[in-house]
């Protein structure tokens, strides 16, 4: 079965010097949003003026209707209108992406010393919910799967999509199988279970598992079954138990780290969704 491998992340040590301080972290975030010049939020004005009392905070003059509008380098993301530091941001996603099994809740509030089981929960649902991929882009070949109740839909050596469904029912996954996978697709395979058939305007083939079929020429869903792999082993070593509420933002996690296996800047990627 093919597995998974993901991209070796920053160590302990190479963190702590490019983000020392929650400074750092807003220099470092800044540089990525704005390569060469901040802009305005709001319509991409250029000519922005620092606001010398409150560092990475700027005031847009062509904004101006009786006020001005000021902005910060955390404007639009996940980390705006948050109590906690950039910096405990920062180290919550790279404990995130650095555990290929998942990170529960329980580590990650002993590890960044929060106050609360509640507070570490929402630092990593939030983390996770800013990793869901905006564009449900529609893939171009694949295999399609199922687990419990959510999907995926994988293109071979490329990426994958994953969905929570509401059902396993056909109506339900022929749904997501339709707006995950593109009509043009070369060849699309999927395992025997009911709800994949009716898919007539799609070139399909089925492998047979109930009957030890798992390897028909050259049609497999292996690629799909090395997607769940780490999935299950993530929620039985390391969340022990996931609830259906937030579910979605499970598979988000385990869809961004597949998606992003061989991206050598994978936090930088993260940092950007956020």
């Amino acid at each position: 079965m093919a597995q998974a491998q993901f991209t070796r992340q920053l160590t302990i040590s190479q963190f702590e010097e490019l983000f020392p301080t929650d400074e750092a972290c807003k220099a470092n975030l800044q540089s990525r949003r704005w390569p060469v010049s901040v802009r305005c939020p709001r319509y991409g004005n250029k000519s922005m003026y620092a606001l010398k009392n409150l560092l990475f905070h700027w005031e847009c003059p062509a904004c101006r209707h009786g006020r001005a509008y000021r902005f910060s380098v955390m404007f639009g993301t996940t980390f705006e209108n948050t109590t906690v530091g950039l910096r405990d941001w920062f180290r919550v996603i790279q404990m995130i992406l650095t555990r290929k099994k998942g990170v529960a809740t329980l580590e990650l509030q002993r590890v960044m010393s929060f106050g609360s089981y509640r507070a570490a929960h929402y630092l990593c649902m939030r983390g996770r919910a800013g990793l869901v991929d905006p564009e449900f882009r529609k893939l171009i070949g694949g295999g399609v799967g199922y687990k419990d109740i959510f999907m995926g839909a994988v293109e071979r050596k490329s990426t994958v999509v994953a969905r929570v469904v509401s059902s396993t029912d056909s109506a339900s996954m022929q749904q997501f199988v339709r707006e995950a996978v593109s009509t043009k697709v070369n060849l699309l395979v999927t395992d025997e279970h009911q709800g994949d058939w009716g898919l007539k305007d799609y070139p399909h083939k089925i492998v047979r598992h109930s009957a030890a079929e798992y390897l028909v020429g050259t049609v497999h869903t292996q690629t799909i079954d090395g997607f769940w792999s780490p999935i299950k082993r993530g929620i039985m070593g390391a969340y022990h138990k996931i609830s259906a509420k937030y579910l979605t933002f499970y598979v988000a996690e385990f869809e961004f780290h597949y998606n992003n296996r061989k991206n050598p800047d994978i936090f930088r990627t993260a940092a950007e969704c956020l």
